[in-house]
């Protein structure tokens, strides 16, 4: 076993995390389906979102390929700026589908890749909104 005469000073930590504009430019690029349904006062549905990383070529450095979508599905749902955005596309598709406020109580995502492109699967369980009826006046 070698001996160490010298040491650094500094530990050194490499991040790797989606950078600021990737939300931006991802969700810019995102073709968005939608459906659920209210029935009563419970709402259940999902929103798909579908980032083809080709169409992000013209302004990103990174080959749009599988590894990229791979690397960018792990890091997306790992990163809370992506999953609170997320849930803010999946919550205002909810209360278009049902028509009315939704009290919405979690949003849960899957994050994965198939071959160039990124799918965000958004599912949504939530409460039609019962607003208190103001007291009688005495």
């Amino acid at each position: 076993m070698a001996m160490a005469r010298r040491v650094s000073l500094f530990e050194r930590e490499v991040t790797v995390r989606l950078a600021p504009a990737a939300l931006e430019l991802l969700h810019g690029v995102a073709r968005v389906l939608s459906e659920g349904e209210l029935s009563g006062d419970a709402y259940t549905g999902s929103t798909m979102l579908t980032v083809d990383l080709r169409r992000t070529a013209d302004r990103v450095s990174d080959p749009p390929d599988g590894a990229t979508a791979q690397r960018a599905a792990l890091l997306y749902a790992a990163d809370d700026r992506c999953r609170d955005h997320a849930r803010r596309v999946a919550v205002k598709e909810a209360r278009r589908i049902a028509g009315c406020d939704l009290v919405v109580p979690g949003v849960d995502l899957e994050s994965r890749a198939r071959g160039h492109e990124l799918h965000l699967s958004l599912n949504v369980e939530a409460q039609r909104e019962r607003r208190a009826s103001p007291s009688p006046a005495r």
